[in-house]
């Protein structure tokens, strides 16, 4: 038995989270490629263990969740500074336990397994995909149009740490928006073709000229800079 993980997106994506309990037992590497592949991936951190909705789907077995270790890490690369292991059962010393578990009977505490054991597991849905693929601004949004729905937009300050969450993951040191300067308009724009109501430019960052779009750092402070459209980086779309 595993839990996916699903955040439902409206217009503004605001962080509705919705979790998938999938009953059938299977490994921790079994349980991480079904919700990859048929949500977003493995519960994982803090926010989304201690949700109500995931504490709706509690029941007595023990469930894996995104915790493996290499040392400890989240599956989906979110940060993992806290700790909330029930010690009566988790056992750092033992090399072959490097999985983890939550013991639902015991308020969702956490446990250590092998990640060979078959264990139900829970699975999460996100609208937004990191595509950790070196493209030009016009590849990108291309490629998200064919098999996504879009290049992401951004606008307000929820939606910017909710793509800056996915953009620091990247691997290369920007990642392409889908906002592009309109040389007939004069101006900024969204491949919605909405105008730019909430901006996040570093200081001298953004360059008003043909060729340019936009792209948000994936270090530091998240900022948008200004990168000519025939640069090649990562980038980030939204699912339907």
């Amino acid at each position: 038995m595993f839990l996916c993980f699903s955040v439902d997106s409206t217009e503004t994506m605001k962080d509705n989270k919705t979790f998938h309990l999938i009953e059938t037992s299977v490994t921790w590497t079994q349980a991480q490629s079904y919700c990859r592949q048929h949500h977003t991936d493995l519960a994982s951190g803090l926010d989304q263990i201690y949700s109500e909705e995931f504490k709706k789907l509690q029941n007595s077995k023990a469930s894996c969740i995104g915790l493996f270790r290499d040392s400890w890490r989240w599956s989906d690369g979110s940060n993992f500074s806290s700790r909330y292991w029930d010690m009566d059962s988790f056992n750092d010393g033992l090399n072959n336990r490097k999985c983890a578990t939550t013991l639902l009977e015991r308020s969702g505490r956490w446990s250590s397994a092998g990640c060979d054991q078959r264990k139900p597991f829970f699975c999460y849905d996100d609208k937004l995909i990191l595509i950790r693929e070196n493209k030009t601004w016009e590849e990108a949004l291309n490629y998200c149009r064919q098999k996504h729905h879009d290049l992401v937009s951004i606008s307000n300050p929820a939606e910017q740490r909710w793509v800056h969450e996915r953009a620091r993951n990247a691997s290369t040191p920007f990642v392409w928006l889908g906002l592009r300067y309109s040389c007939a308009a004069r101006l900024w724009l969204w491949v919605t073709d909405y105008v730019v109501c909430y901006e996040r430019w570093a200081s001298g960052g953004k360059t008003e000229d043909c060729d340019m779009s936009a792209a948000m750092t994936t270090g530091g402070q998240h900022e948008w800079v200004s990168q000519r459209k025939n640069e090649t980086i990562n980038f980030i779309c939204i699912k339907h």
